[in-house]
């Protein structure tokens, strides 16, 4: 009798036993293939898109530093004189010129509302929200404590309540601000801990990540580190990981599977990108031509799927 019960058990059970079986097999699978990326490459050498087998799927003028493919397939990017949205034919859709009494831009990035934020170096440093009609619809003073135009500031990033999360090089520090430009709160990237002043972390992309942590890369000082809402470092990644890859690392991401990408601006030949996991593992890293002294990028598939959300960079 015992022995009818334990197969009845086992026929019950049998289904899910073998959907789980292939639920692991398929997941192995998976991790066992080894990872592909598309990306979005902006730098002295072009402005990019590189397929996951390397091929050139879009090219336009070089010189560029910030920027993203947008949900409507459209490219933003800036360059140190202006800001652009292209259409895949090249075709300029938006677009706004820096304010002669500043010197250079730092940052494009499409907001929530429809409007760009856009970053302004110089003797008015300044934050600002474009219209898509290129008015001027929010302009912040920045706190970059240098007169030096190009330490100024980098890549600003609008939070999703609504603050700004701007990375100031020479103040080291990444000050969160209000829209009416107060600082609430600053994270300090000259700590002891790692390295101090001597260390030149010179804060470069900052990313507010969604368990409410912040994500720096930290130029000239060869490494990135994750702050906790203390600004206490919870994770970090340095030269010493990733056997002397990272050079003036300046552009990074977090992607949806926990991994990190960082670009290396130092770098004009070789690697340049770097993917490393929670473990601080390489698990994937490109030297394709057009990436070469990379400023900014933006992965967008991997393995043929679409990196999902809000991009992380």
């Amino acid at each position: 009798m015992k022995s009818i019960i334990s197969i009845q058990r086992y026929c019950l059970q049998a289904p899910v036993i073998l959907v789980f079986m292939g639920f692991l097999l398929t997941n192995l699978k998976l991790s066992s293939e080894p990872i592909r990326h598309s990306f979005l490459t902006l730098g002295p050498k072009a402005s990019a898109i590189i397929g996951e087998k390397g091929e050139v799927l879009w090219q336009h003028r070089g010189g560029s530093r910030d920027g993203y493919v947008l949900p409507n397939d459209n490219i933003l990017i800036n360059w140190s004189q202006d800001v652009q949205e292209l259409t895949r034919d090249k075709k300029i859709v938006f677009s706004y010129r820096l304010n002669p009494e500043n010197k250079e831009i730092g940052t494009a990035q499409r907001l929530y509302n429809g409007n760009t934020l856009v970053t302004e170096l110089g003797p008015k440093p300044r934050l600002l929200e474009i219209t898509p009609d290129g008015q001027v619809a929010l302009s912040i003073p920045l706190q970059p404590e240098t007169d030096n135009a190009h330490m100024q500031t980098r890549m600003a990033r609008q939070l999703k309540n609504g603050n700004f999360l701007v990375p100031h090089l020479l103040a080291f520090a990444v000050k969160e601000y209000s829209r009416e430009g107060v600082v609430l709160k600053t994270f300090k990237t000259d700590l002891a801990e790692i390295g101090g002043r001597e260390a030149e972390n010179w804060p470069f992309t900052a990313i507010r990540l969604d368990n409410g942590n912040t994500l720096v890369s930290l130029t000239h000082g060869n490494k990135a580190v994750e702050f906790n809402t203390k600004g206490e470092i919870v994770w970090k990644i340095t030269n010493k990981d990733v056997g002397g890859l990272f050079k003036d690392p300046c552009g990074s991401q977090r992607l949806a599977n926990g991994n990190t990408v960082i670009g290396s601006h130092g770098i004009g030949k070789g690697v340049t990108l770097v993917e490393v996991n929670r473990q601080k593992e390489i698990v994937w890293k490109s030297d394709h031509p057009l990436a070469g002294s990379v400023h900014h990028f933006q992965i967008l598939t991997t393995n043929g799927q679409p990196e999902p959300g809000m991009p992380l960079k």
